[in-house]
């Protein structure tokens, strides 16, 4: 333990000061589980092929960090990432605080978005309500098929193809 790691009995059984760690085994349950903090671990590797390695060999991927003075090469690391949000110089409130930003996990971490664009497409149930002008005269798209063959296409494109070239709506 590097730092923090003080049981905090006043707030409940199982919390503990922010916590941070160093020479944590592979195999240990912080390294190969998805631990929610305030806890992290630290290691050192030995190139950026490494670390992007070692970051991704994971079956989760909900938020990252890459610590770098180079900014541009954090990016470059960063996009290299596979997870949900990928922070620069930052844990975690970068990110967070971005509300046009999406937000969600990759691999075992979690399906879909919040935030942005998609967090609400997320949210949303698509509905296609079509109505056939012209069905109370007889006039239906069934008709044109009852054709057969190649013509009720041929039909469809050069109808459209017209109503392009007119920018009919």
């Amino acid at each position: 333990m590097l730092a923090g790691g003080v049981h905090r009995a006043d707030i409940g059984p199982w919390f503990y000061a922010p916590t941070v760690l160093g020479d944590v085994p592979d195999d240990a349950l912080c390294s190969t589980e998805e631990t929610f903090g305030p806890v992290v671990s630290v290691r050192r590797v030995a190139d950026d092929d490494e670390a992007v390695r070692v970051m991704n060999d994971t079956p989760y991927g909900l938020n990252a960090s890459v610590w770098t003075r180079d900014v541009a090469q954090g990016r470059r690391i960063a996009a290299r990432v596979r997870a949900g949000t990928v922070n620069v110089n930052d844990g975690y409130s970068a990110t967070w605080g971005s509300v046009a930003a999406p937000m969600g996990g990759m691999k075992a971490s979690g399906l879909g978005r919040r935030h942005g664009r998609e967090g609400i497409l997320a949210l949303t149930e698509a509905q296609t309500v079509s109505v056939q002008r012209g069905a109370n005269q007889g006039l239906t798209l069934d008709r044109l098929y009852e054709l057969g063959g190649e013509l009720p296409s041929r039909v469809l494109t050069r109808a459209l193809d017209v109503m392009r070239r007119l920018r009919l709506p």
